[in-house]
């Protein structure tokens, strides 16, 4: 479901210039966490959506395609915390909600407010109600939350976050509270935290001057210290860029420091997408990065290595027909979804030794028929 021809990041949006859509309200755009003002699909439009649609009953674990409604490229999917709800986002400018019991989905709700192709999302967690962040070619970020079933509301517009493309956005573990991390190809990394008194702040961070295309959040995680107590440690994140490169970065007193990952294997093309795994096993950091030069590659940093120095060991997992666009961790951390170019999302497992295989693959609805 992911943009295999077309990308994201403003290189790749060629053609002619897009028309500008109204935007919220400035007094909707101000209001902070736990906004108000609602909005919910017109009458007529809702009368339009489709019912929902069940899997063969006898095939209780076949995958379910989801007619979307897009007019245009779908550049993302997902899923919530509980798998309940999924959205969807395009070219064309919307956000799909949709509701999933079992093997059936039920249209949400349709949200806009972008100016231009809508390019990742990122549900933050339960805790914080249904909130979505999306990431477009417009600079902006929008927060949205479902008030009530079907309604949603527009917490926050980041309109003007960024001078170009954001590319990538994701919220950090709920331990650090509400923050979210976006990426732009004006090669700046921006931290969005919601404050206690309501009101919103916002941090950057220089990643690469060819642009960032993606970013995802360690996994929260507790240490020790000498005098026995127990602390949080510090917040992490992983970025890939225009520059082929996979930077990972520690949140320190003095700001935000870059981890050095001189490995053997690195990327040779725009590194498209990163994901941190779980941390299921203490004192692991595994990152998964793809590419456009058709690699996926695994990054490992165990425990005992000398963390100051950030010595991470590299391998490829796969070399594949196609650019690769997405790479995601089931929740337990030791599966890894891989979707590529030829519109395949293939499964991959690591065995006891170190090895990956190939354990299921999806092919694209269209293919099959």
């Amino acid at each position: 479901m992911y943009g295999q021809q077309g990308g994201y990041g403003q290189q790749q949006y060629g053609g002619g210039g897009y028309q500008q859509q109204p935007q919220y309200p400035q007094q909707t755009m101000q209001q902070g966490y736990g906004a108000q003002p609602q909005y919910q699909m017109p009458q007529q439009q809702a009368q339009q959506q489709q019912p929902a649609v069940a899997a063969p009953v006898e095939d209780k674990m076949a995958p379910v395609y989801v007619d979307t409604q897009h007019d245009d490229m779908v550049h993302d999917a997902q899923l919530d915390f509980y798998g309940t709800k999924l959205a969807t986002c395009s070219s064309d400018r919307t956000i799909k909600i949709y509701d999933i019991s079992g093997n059936s989905y039920t249209p949400n709700a349709t949200l806009t407010g972008h100016n231009g192709p809508i390019y990742q999302l990122s549900w933050a967690h339960p805790k914080y109600s249904s909130s979505l962040a999306s990431a477009s070619f417009d600079g902006s970020v929008l927060i949205h939350r479902e008030s009530r079933p079907g309604e949603w509301i527009l917490v926050k517009a980041f309109h003007g976050l960024h001078d170009s493309s954001v590319n990538g956005v994701e919220f950090a573990p709920h331990e650090y509270g509400l923050v979210c991390a976006a990426a732009s190809s004006d090669g700046r990394v921006s931290l969005m935290s919601h404050e206690d008194t309501g009101d919103w702040s916002v941090e950057y961070l220089t990643d690469s001057p060819l642009g960032v295309n993606a970013v995802s959040w360690g996994p929260y995680g507790v240490a020790e210290d000498e005098g026995g107590s127990v602390k949080s440690l510090p917040m992490r994140l992983a970025t890939g860029g225009s520059d082929n490169g996979v930077k990972v970065w520690t949140k320190a007193e003095a700001g935000w420091e870059q981890e050095s990952l001189e490995a053997e294997f690195g990327h040779k093309d725009w590194v498209r997408d990163v994901a941190w795994a779980p941390n299921v096993v203490p004192g692991r950091s595994v990152i998964a990065s793809c590419s456009e030069d058709k690699t996926v590659i695994i990054w490992k940093l165990e425990d005992g290595e000398d963390d100051d120095n950030g010595k991470w060991s590299s391998m490829v997992l796969h070399t594949f027909e196609d650019p690769v666009w997405r790479v995601s961790w089931s929740i337990t951390g030791n599966i890894l979804a891989v979707s590529s170019g030829d519109s395949n999302v293939t499964l991959w497992k690591e065995g006891l030794d170190g090895s990956w295989t190939q354990v299921s693959q999806v092919e694209d609805v269209a293919s099959s028929d």
